[in-house]
């Protein structure tokens, strides 16, 4: 495979780095590759032909070196006597690699790996005459201290940034692009910095701004609005692999909320990043820290948490501690220190000892079920920011009106829905069961008296589903009786430690269609823990037999429930019931019989029964006890009228935090990084970092070091890998690629800097001013490099075809949140509240069909339908289905930086997806509202405004024309056909125009929003 083939084959880029860092010496021409002239580069050209074709078999690893010769170090390849330094014709390493003999020729077949070029021979016999001098790798390096260089058209520099771009380019015969036009400007650094289209209104203005001061003051405005905060906090929360669930095949919803919401809240402070990093990784060791310090150290407990039964703690304990080891190697270091989990790196000086040495800094986290310790938080308390989401409470004839209402329809609900009870008792008659299994898995014992008994093997948060039977011509109500055994903890009928259990929901199903339970009883109930609460379909609610202090009911000894279907089921087909555990691991009901009735019984009277009758008693007439009951109810019901309960709100969260233990783990080195199998042999290790990267961490060999003192050896200012990483990061995501264009690679397998001295700078200048992210993104976009226009130039295509000279700005395709946003600003739908728990936007029906258990996701109603993307609800088994049509990743683990595609389905999306519509339906009705009144050509005054909301800019005389054509056509067919126009309408649109225009204003929004234009960043 040739160089340039292995730039498109499908692996890890870091696999491919000397193949790239070969590409870039024939693309950048005399400014990387060697010149006769000038002495052998050993970092730019030596170091990527030894790293690709020599490191894997004669690199770090002792246990895969063959030949014990090593060619990453000097004085070992020296002595060996494969460079002999001054003297190529004596070295053994060119023997080899010009030798025609096929056993000695290096590298061998078996390597899989190209012979070498006869440049890359020449380069290395050339770099072994002059004296086969050695160089740390550049990444590990210090920063470079130099001054921006001197450039001859001066003219065009804004900032030092453009010295080091313009310097290199004219070294190159080329001269940068001319700026783009204002309108591609302020959509390209609005999207950029807060991730939102501007308003017509400000275009506008900038268009036809002429102060040249106006961009710098936009960009100042736009750095201050909350909303930098959400667009470079996504960015963020990708490398912080968060997610609103656990992962795994359950993959259970967990509350970390409050710490994407800090994440926000400190880059709009802009939060120096020194603080930011000590505050995530160690927040919780700092003196006496504030609750926001807590939750942010909240970014390592974003690991996955496996919830299935039959799993060992430990291992995925371990597992966790491994992904916080890796996803800080890969955030701050930009290493793949993962690669020494089972065995020393084959190309990175990173030890496996040093792997597991750095594990130690997080082996001593407090885990509680691989579960971190919580913290209560109130949304927005963490910065002194409360925020009243609420609607206001009810009070005075809006109060009365309200209640009058809902004692109405409860009334008429209850008198619709509750089954009358028989007369005489029910024969209840033992269920005949078919399929029994807890979370698919076969975890019962049957037993002698036609009842179920769970094993040690139930998994946690188990789900049972039984299969049930019988040969009654109806079934119309289900008795679940739980029944002690000696085999149980406190010989309870629960798997809990106490013989308690928590049900916290029952489904019941027939031929794959849902049966309603309408009413259900029990013979007691745990205060707090009612027998309704498993019809609520809440995983945090449910049924318990605990007792309370005056209590004179027994919990561990037999119970019963009974649930009354809203209408006999079938007979002769099979049932399926379903008992959920899901607030509590263990508790779980451990023995049970389930019968089955023919008739209602006559239950005693239950809460809906009790209601009924309050309902139809006289106002007056109603005892204290009736009064108490509908007032709970309609509270229940109404939240506006509802008091404020921390326990019950949604604004109140117990996000995961960080703690370490008491007494640390003892930390070894695995083999082959099985958990299993510690080497206890080569003795305990304690915390510290890989020798090759300065500054030393020195340990406090009584005392130990533990995750602060990481933290702050990330970014001392010493340390050269943490400030070239970030600014390579930030430089990726305004230019498509980063100067590294590796950037999960620093180590010895990654492409070198495509301009070394501007990121040794930027790296120097995010220190000198304090860390301030900020200040270094104001300073990339007011660059004349930033400013350039994006199209292609026929000039480049030969010389810098994949534009690594930044001759020109990049066309950028948005990532999935920020198609949804520019969509919903566009179509003036968009709320812009901050913060707060995650919600769910409507998402087309089947997402969860193929899950292990099922989610809800009842679509949003009001403003939250429109929120951000970024505070939409993730499920790692089954994301939102628009962000993996548009390449977001699952979190699984740690993404540095996204892949982007291009495919068919994001057109179909765009196009057809509910919420696009929704979209398409807001643009249509702002292009009615805002259209003047007087205006002579209405549909060409629509299309240009349709335009500038979405693009920033006046459609040409060609997309004018082709639009107006279309909608002409739309307005034919819709006027024809009224009832497909009836369809495409909302609410809205039906007041304000003929359902023929609304509908053809709705298509007209689709084909703008649709537009490879408005999903690319110009």
């Amino acid at each position: 495979m040739t160089a340039l083939a292995r730039t498109f084959y499908p692996c890890r880029l870091r696999w491919l780095a000397a193949g790239v860092a070969w590409l870039l010496t024939q693309i950048a021409g005399p400014t990387l590759a060697a010149d006769s002239a000038e002495r052998v580069r050993f970092n730019e050209q030596i170091r990527p032909i030894l790293s690709d074709k020599c490191f894997q078999c004669h690199g770090p690893d002792e246990k895969t070196r063959e030949a014990d010769l090593r060619l990453d170090d000097r004085a070992a390849a020296v002595d060996f006597g494969a460079i002999a330094p001054g003297m190529p014709d004596d070295s053994e390493i060119l023997a080899r690699i010009t030798t025609a003999d096929p056993d000695l020729r290096m590298p061998p077949a078996s390597a899989k790996k190209t012979p070498l070029t006869a440049a890359e021979i020449e380069l290395l016999r050339r770099w072994i005459a002059e004296g086969a001098e050695y160089e740390g790798h550049w990444a590990f390096l210090p920063l470079r201290d130099d001054p921006p260089p001197a450039v001859q058209d001066s003219d065009w520099v804004q900032n030092p940034i453009d010295q080091f771009v313009l310097a290199r380019l004219e070294r190159a015969g080329l001269a940068p692009s001319r700026p783009a036009d204002r309108a591609t400007l302020i959509r390209r650094v609005y999207l950029d910095l807060v991730g939102l289209l501007p308003e017509a209104d400000e275009v506008r203005r900038f268009v036809s701004d002429n102060d040249p001061l106006a961009y710098e003051r936009m960009v100042d405005r736009l750095l201050a609005s909350p909303h930098y905060g959400e667009r470079w906090g996504r960015y963020w929360l990708d490398q912080a692999r968060y997610a609103d669930s656990n992962g795994y095949s359950i993959d259970g919803e967990r509350e970390m909320w409050p710490y994407r919401d800090w994440v926000i809240q400190a880059l709009n402070e802009d939060m120096p990043f020194d603080q930011f990093t000590v505050e995530q990784l160690a927040g919780d060791l700092l003196p006496e820290p504030s609750k926001a310090q807590l939750v942010a150290s909240g970014f390592h407990r974003n690991t996955l948490i496996n919830q299935e039964g039959g799993t060992d703690r430990e291992q995925f304990r371990v597992e966790s501690v491994m992904d916080r080891v890796n996803t800080t190697g890969a955030v701050w270091l930009g290493l793949t220190i993962g690669c020494a989990q089972c065995h020393t790196h084959k190309f990175d000086p990173i030890s496996q000892r040093e792997y597991y040495r750095f594990l130690a800094f997080f082996n001593s986290s407090a885990d509680v079920s691989n579960v971190g310790p919580t913290i209560e938080v109130v949304r927005g308390e963490m910065f002194g920011v409360p925020i009243q989401t609420d609607p206001p409470p009810l009070a005075g004839e809006a109060l009365a009106k309200r209640r009058a209402a809902w004692e109405a329809e409860t009334r008429r609900r209850l008198e619709a829905t509750l089954p009358e009870a028989s007369a005489t008792p029910a024969e209840w008659k033992p269920a005949e069961y078919g399929e029994a299994t807890a979370n698919d898995m076969a975890a019962f014992e049957r037993q002698d008296d036609n009842s179920l008994l769970t094993t040690d093997k139930t998994p946690a948060h188990a789900t049972y589903r039984i299969e049930l039977r019988t040969e009654l011509p109806q079934v119309a109500a289900i008795r679940l009786r739980t029944l002690t055994d000696k085999s149980l903890p406190q010989n309870g009928p629960g798997r809990a430690g106490n013989g308690n259990f928590v049900l916290t929901n029952v489904r019941l199903r027939q031929a794959g269609v849902e049966r309603r339970i309408a009413r259900t009883w029990a013979d007691h109930e745990q205060p707090g823990y009612p027998i309704v609460d498993v019809l609520d379909n809440d995983g945090k609610s449910g049924w318990a037999i605990n007792v309370g202090a005056n209590s004179t009911a027994k919990m561990n000894a037999p119970h019963e429930a009974i649930f009354v279907l809203d209408k006999p089921a079938a007979g002769d087909e099979a049932l399926e019931l379903s008992l959920e555990h899901g607030l509590h691991a263990t508790y779980l009901i451990g023995r049970f019989a389930i019968e089955l009735s023919a008739t209602v019984p006559p239950l005693p009277r239950g809460d809906d029964d009790l209601l009924l009758a309050a309902l139809r008693t006289e106002s007056a007439q109603r005892s204290d006890a009736d009064k108490a009951r509908l007032q709970a109810a309609f509270e229940r019901d109404e939240p506006r009228a509802r008091p404020r309960d921390k326990r019950s709100d949604p604004n109140v969260a117990r996000p995961m935090i960080m703690n370490e233990l008491a007494s640390p783990r003892p930390t070894y080195l695995l083999t082959r990084g099985d958990f299993t199998r510690p080497d206890k042999d080569s003795g305990q290790l304690l915390p510290g970092v890989p020798q090759a990267i300065a500054p030393p961490l020195t340990v406090d060999e009584a005392a130990g070091s533990n995750r602060l003192d990481l933290a702050r050896w990330l970014v001392d200012p010493q340390n050269p890998l943490t400030p070239r990483v970030t600014m390579n990061r930030v430089w990726m995501r305004y230019f498509g690629r980063g100067l590294v264009t590796t950037e999960e690679d620093f180590g010895t397998q990654g492409t070198p800097p495509t301009h070394p001295d501007l990121l040794d700078w930027l790296g120097g200048e995010l220190i000198r001013r304090g860390w301030s992210m900020k200040q270094m993104h104001r300073l990339i976009v007011t660059s004349a490099t930033y400013r350039q226009d994006s199209r292609p130039r026929a000039d480049l295509q030969e010389v810098d075809p994949r534009n690594l000279l930044l001759a020109r700005q990049e066309r950028v395709r948005l990532n999935a949140e920020a198609v949804r946003d520019a969509a919903l600003s566009a179509s003036g739908l968009l709320s812009r509240t901050l913060g707060g728990p995650s919600v769910r936007p409507p998402q087309p029906d089947g997402v969860y069909a193929f899950t292990q258990v099922a989610k809800r996701w009842n679509a949003e109603q009001g403003g939250d339908r429109y929120r951000r993307a970024l505070y939409t609800f993730f499920y790692r088994s089954a994301p939102y289905p628009l962000f993996t049509t548009f390449d977001a990743p699952d979190f699984q683990s740690v993404c540095t930086r996204r892949g982007r595609s291009n495919t068919p389905l994001q057109s179909l999306t765009l196009a057809n997806d509910a919420a696009f519509l929704e979209m398409a339906q807001g643009l249509a009705t702002r292009l009615l509202r805002e259209q003047p009144s007087d205006a002579s050509d209405p549909w060409s005054e629509r299309i240009d405004r349709a335009f500038v909301l979405s693009l920033c800019r006046q459609p040409s005389e060609v997309e004018r024309s082709t639009l107006r054509g279309y909608v002409e056509r739309q307005l034919a067919e819709f006027a024809a056909d009224s009832d497909a126009a009836d369809k495409l309408l909302s609410r809205e649109l039906r007041e304000l125009a003929t359902p023929a225009e609304g509908a053809a204003l709705v298509c007209l929004a689709r084909v703008v929003l649709n537009t490879d234009n408005f999903i690319t960043r110009e």
